[in-house]
């Protein structure tokens, strides 16, 4: 491989693709050199990918597609690969296929056979495989399979030289053969073999398509077109309703194939497949005897228990919430004395003007502010990387299926609720892998409710400055309330709001695997990467936005001659208190300026709404600033706190400064207030595309701000009476 491509390399495109969980998104990152999310749980990759790699004079296009079983259209992930391999007609696929489960993997591959493009196999993970005593006759699947096998382990690189060799010889093969299926250097054209009336009711349909298609489909193309037609794929029979006499012969053939065997179509196919994959792994796959019971199993008896694995689960979250708070502690406090040490040195090198404010009270505040809570992110998201990469996660969800299910949810919409830990985007997105419509949508209006990781310096910052003791419990009691609303929202909107049957799933759980050094590393920089980027983008931008509302207008009315006080207090030389007084004009000037500022006339004129929550101006600035992203809540308390720090002797850090506006009764209303509230708009605009509605992305604003407010208040509320 080369970084730059010759002037004479030839181009191929190659689509990439496998079951869930079988390495090929890793496999991808070795290929390619990239650095695409990967995890030890099913449907990490919820859309396409691409990049571009040179081989042996070949510029090759990988085309990484999101993880399916079949070659159907349940699923949104299903359609975009069958439609990129159907419409697209990539040059190679790369099928990847778990070494160690191939009984499972080579479902999809049967399909692929079907449908007639070159192919390349990749017998991924096997180094798994050996371990479990799993031998495969490389050269009798090559042949069987009519595609080059090769043995990778994506995490090692093993067999990646060697695969990209093959895609090669399988591109020169088709420029040659016009196929990529070769045996002794012939072209050969394998078919998935059915029962003697499948293939009968496939050849009458196949007829007929043909007369449909004459020009624009080859026989392989008619076949596949004709089993899928016969498997009722709708997707695939919808585009051609059109033709009557075709949808009433599928009609015919489907009911005399029901009637004849007892069993619809569909399965008839499924299990002909999988007779066909029997077959093959007779001939080509030897196991030796697995031990009694493999450490898998060993763990799962303790992770996976009946009554332990719940209270090991919580356990686990909560340790995890704790070590983000106490050990974050430390390089916090690192961080914030450095922003101290930059904003006194920048103060002593400027000169006084609105340069130096802009600097000092705008840039350096809400910036230094915000990105003192880095290690934070970074912890969590190395607990995260852990969780993930180990299997636990999968377990997770498993775990929690039966008390999702009483929610009207399923254990598999735990995954994207669990990547809404880290943002809301990519975790609504990932509510694609979820088949029914119905609890696709349930999935995606509850997904805003978990807390992400720009909630989380809300929660630091309020759950240091007032409950100091136990900071660490009452995050990782936001957290779990985060899952108690999302759960009670769930069966909210299954009840009054998405009414539809739920539709029963088979859980899949990878075996568990050691964490690579890398791909812990890559999971955390990538996270404090996107934090940074935020920092130096929208922070950046809204710091300097906040300090220009709460500086201007420059000449206001004030209620008070501040000046003439001030100058009457400093010519009181005998006067001891003398200092404290005029620090306590300062700081009433100070804060009468900012009330009257751009800033403060906005605040002050939505406060109405929060007033019953105990939420004064400065916070109603937050909250509005926060609709654009959760981070910009902390630059705005920045930003409207640095005037204080300016006026007093004694510099004040932030969290102190937050304690003394509020009881923790209203702070901790806040909090669930922040969790709760309007998704940012990034997730707005995420739930739009999802949905394809501008009326779900407008309710999920809705509900999620009225249910923020009514807990809110309801804190205050009963709080108030146990007072």
């Amino acid at each position: 491989m080369t970084a730059q491509p010759a002037h004479d390399e030839r181009t191929i495109t190659v689509a990439l693709t496998g079951n869930p969980n079988s390495g090929k998104t890793t496999l991808s990152n070795t290929l390619t050199g990239s650095n695409d999310s990967v995890g030890n749980y099913p449907r990490v990759t919820v859309e396409k990918k691409e990049h571009v790699i040179h081989h042996r004079g070949w510029t090759i296009r990988v085309v990484d597609l999101p993880g399916i079983y079949a070659l159907t259209s349940q699923s949104p992930e299903e359609r975009i690969g069958r439609d990129f391999i159907h419409n697209q007609q990539p040059d190679i696929v790369v099928n990847v296929l778990d070494a160690g489960n191939l009984d499972r993997s080579l479902f999809l591959t049967t399909q692929l056979i079907e449908m007639g493009c070159p192919r390349v196999y990749a017998l991924n993970m096997i180094d798994e495989a050996r371990a479990k005593g799993i031998k495969i006759n490389v050269d009798d699947l090559t042949s069987m399979l009519g595609g080059k096998a090769v043995e990778t382990a994506g995490a090692t690189g093993e067999g990646c030289a060697e695969l990209l060799d093959a895609v090669v010889e399988a591109a020169e093969a088709t420029e040659t053969t016009g196929t990529a299926e070769t045996m002794n250097g012939e072209a050969t054209s394998l078919i998935v073999p059915y029962d003697n009336h499948l293939e009968e009711a496939i050849g009458r349909v196949q007829q007929l398509v043909t007369e449909l298609h004459p020009k624009t489909m080859n026989e392989m193309q008619t076949r596949w077109l004709s089993i899928k037609l016969l498997e009722g794929d709708e997707d695939i029979v919808r585009q051609e309703d059109d033709h009557e006499y075709l949808v009433e012969l599928l009609r015919r053939e489907r009911h005399d194939l029901s009637k004849t065997h007892g069993e619809d179509s569909e399965t008839m196919f499924a299990n002909s497949r999988y007779g066909f994959i029997h077959g093959l792994l007779m001939e080509a796959r030897t196991v030796e005897a697995p031990p009694t019971q493999d450490m898998t199993h060993k763990i799962d008896d303790i992770l996976l228990h009946q009554y332990m694995g719940m209270p090991v689960f919580l356990g686990l979250m909560w340790m995890m919430f704790e070590a983000t708070f106490t050990l974050g502690q430390y390089p916090m406090d690192w961080i914030d004395a450095g922003v101290v040490w930059v904003s006194g040195q920048v103060d002593g090198v400027l000169s006084q003007g609105m340069f130096r404010d802009v600097m000092v009270d705008g840039i350096i505040a809400g910036v230094g502010g915000t990105i003192i809570f880095l290690p934070n992110i970074v912890i969590l998201f190395l607990f995260m990387a852990l969780f993930s990469e180990t299997g636990y996660l999968a377990r997770s969800a498993f775990l929690l299926d039966r008390v999702m299910h009483k929610f009207g949810l399923h254990g598999k919409a735990f995954i994207p609720l669990v990547m809404g830990f880290g943002c809301n985007v990519p975790a609504v997105m990932a509510c694609r892998t979820i088949e029914s419509p119905r609890a696709r949508l349930v999935a995606i209006l509850i997904n805003p409710f978990m807390s992400c990781a720009a909630r989380l310096p809300v929660f630091i910052l309020f759950a240091g400055a007032f409950f100091s003791q136990m900071a660490g419990t009452v995050v990782f009691a936001m957290y779990m309330l985060s899952v108690i609303v999302a759960m009670g929202a769930a069966v909210f909107l299954s009840k009054c709001v998405v009414r539809g049957g739920d539709e029963p799933f088979v859980m899949e759980l990878p075996p568990y695997r050691i964490p690579t050094l890398k791909g812990v590393v890559f999971h955390m920089w990538e996270k404090a990467l996107k934090f940074l980027q935020k920092v130096a983008g929208i922070i950046l931008v809204g710091s300097i936005v906040l300090w220009t509302l709460q500086a201007f207008p420059r000449d206001v009315e004030m209620s008070t001659d501040y000046d003439t006080e001030i100058a009457q207090l400093e010519a009181q030389t005998e006067n001891p208190a003398r200092d404290k007084q005029i620090s306590m004009i300062q700081r009433a000037q100070a804060q009468e300026s900012l009330s009257k500022s751009y800033l403060g006339r906005i605040g002050l004129s939505v406060t109405p709404v929060f007033e019953p929550l105990g939420f004064g101006w400065k916070d109603t600035i937050a909250i509005l600033t926060g609709l654009v992203a959760k981070e910009v809540v902390i630059a705005s308390y920045a930003v409207m706190y640095a005037q204080d720090e300016g006026s007093t002797e004694e510099s004040t850090s932030l969290r102190n400064a937050v304690a003394g506006t509020m009881t923790p009764l209203v702070a901790f209303a806040f909090m669930v207030f922040v969790l709760l509230y309007c998704p940012c708009l990034s997730t707005i605009a995420a739930i739009r595309h999802e949905t394809n509605s501008w009326g779900w992305a407008g309710f999920s604003v809705v509900f999620s701000m009225c249910l923020a407010w009514i807990l809110a208040l309801g804190v205050v509320t009963v709080g108030g009476l146990m007072a």
